[in-house]
């Protein structure tokens, strides 16, 4: 036993020094001194680094299938009434969505900017439609209007076609017309009082929309509502303008949750229209993103490029409004925040510790022979 323990001792690597052989030095302390704080900035910068989380990228061909689509937007128009501003959708498929009332957000803003009156476009919220024929159902493209005098007609041809027809028509009957809010002639034209109203208004739509992941469009349309619901009344027809001013500007654009560090290239952008009209188009490509945070919680989200078009009226038919073309790029994005593993921290600490170790000897024994040589070249020039 006593073999192996002197073979042992022989392989030992750091032989002793008696104390009583050490010399210390003056430099050799500043360079401890040093040396020991180069170690401890090192170590604090390489511990700093171990507890900041590292964001890897990794490109996927995105083979989801089925999903939908979320989209964020916060846009103000300065210039456009509520009452004629329409949000619509299309895609490729050809789903088309007309007028979206649910999840939307309307706020009446004055010249100023400061909010009048916010109201939510929500399910069973007011909408025009069709004006209603006298046989009971709604005007079609190829009818001529011929409204309900409500059970108040003086012949088979007799129409009233305004809520003023309709009173004189109960009058002549001897009726009381109770409730004005259910003829649909007083609707409409309760309506284009409205919209009159808000003369001199602008404002802002806010909300979300949920379409199919496939290309498509969302836009914001003036008066586009009227004419897909084919109200032919004198009135709002007064009120149908090709030069509206669609200047905006867009607060919030985003395809998904937020996640740390996306950036929407489209927040904050203000676009003023000069002398020309008609309708300004942004086109978008969507990128598929995954984020896997150091917890582990997985966000679905995308992240998007845009440029962007401004097509006047002046060269064809241009539909006064804000168009967001949208494509969906093939090519998914995985982020994951990761720590450096800890052996490669301690890896790193012991080769900190070990190089300054090592450099300060060296450092340490040159002064110290050199001091050494140079005490003795003196002594050997004090003799002679």
């Amino acid at each position: 036993m006593d073999k192996v323990f002197n073979k042992l001792r022989n392989l030992d690597a750091y032989p002793k020094v008696n104390e009583d052989f050490y010399n210390r030095t003056l430099a050799g302390g500043v360079v401890t001194v040093v040396s020991a704080a180069v170690m401890l900035f090192l170590f604090i910068s390489e511990l700093r680094l171990y507890l900041y989380t590292v964001t890897e990228s990794k490109l996927l061909v995105d083979t989801s299938r089925g999903e939908t689509l979320n989209i964020n937007f916060d846009v103000t128009f300065p210039a456009v009434r509520c009452s004629i501003l329409s949000l619509d959708t299309m895609d490729i498929s050809g789903e088309r969505h007309h007028d979206i009332l649910h999840n939307i957000m309307k706020q009446r803003i004055d010249a100023n900017g400061k909010v009048i009156e916010a109201r939510k476009e929500g399910i069973g919220a007011p909408k025009i439609e069709r004006p209603l024929q006298k046989h009971g159902g709604r005007l079609e493209h190829d009818e001529k209007y011929c409204g309900s005098c409500f059970g108040a007609e003086e012949s088979d041809d007799h129409c009233c076609n305004n809520c003023e027809e309709v009173r004189e028509a109960y009058r002549k009957k001897g009726w009381a017309l109770t409730n004005i809010d259910l003829i649909d002639q007083c609707q409409r034209e309760g309506f284009v009082q409205k919209v009159k109203d808000e003369e001199g208004e602008g404002c802002n739509i806010h909300g979300s929309l949920e379409v199919n992941k496939v290309a498509g469009n969302f836009h914001f349309a003036t008066g586009q509502s009227f004419l897909q619901s084919a109200i032919f009344l004198a009135d709002l027809l007064a009120l149908q303008d090709n030069h509206y001013n669609i200047s905006h500007q867009i607060n919030k654009l985003s395809f998904g949750h937020h996640y740390p560090g996306l950036v929407n290239p489209l927040d904050g952008i203000k676009w003023v229209q000069g002398n020309d009209h008609g309708m300004y188009q942004y086109f978008i490509k969507v990128v598929p993103t995954v984020y896997t945070d150091i917890r582990g919680r997985v966000i679905h989200s995308n992240q998007y490029s845009v440029t962007e078009h401004f097509k006047s009226s002046e060269l064809g038919a241009a539909v006064p409004g804000v168009f967001f073309f949208y494509d969906i790029s093939p090519i998914k994005v995985n982020f994951k925040e990761e720590h450096i593993p800890f052996l490669h921290f301690l890896t790193n600490i012991c080769a900190i510790i070990g190089g300054i170790f090592t450099i300060a000897g060296i450092v340490d024994s040159s002064i110290y022979y050199g001091q050494k040589t140079i005490k003795k070249k003196m002594e050997i020039g004090k003799y002679r």
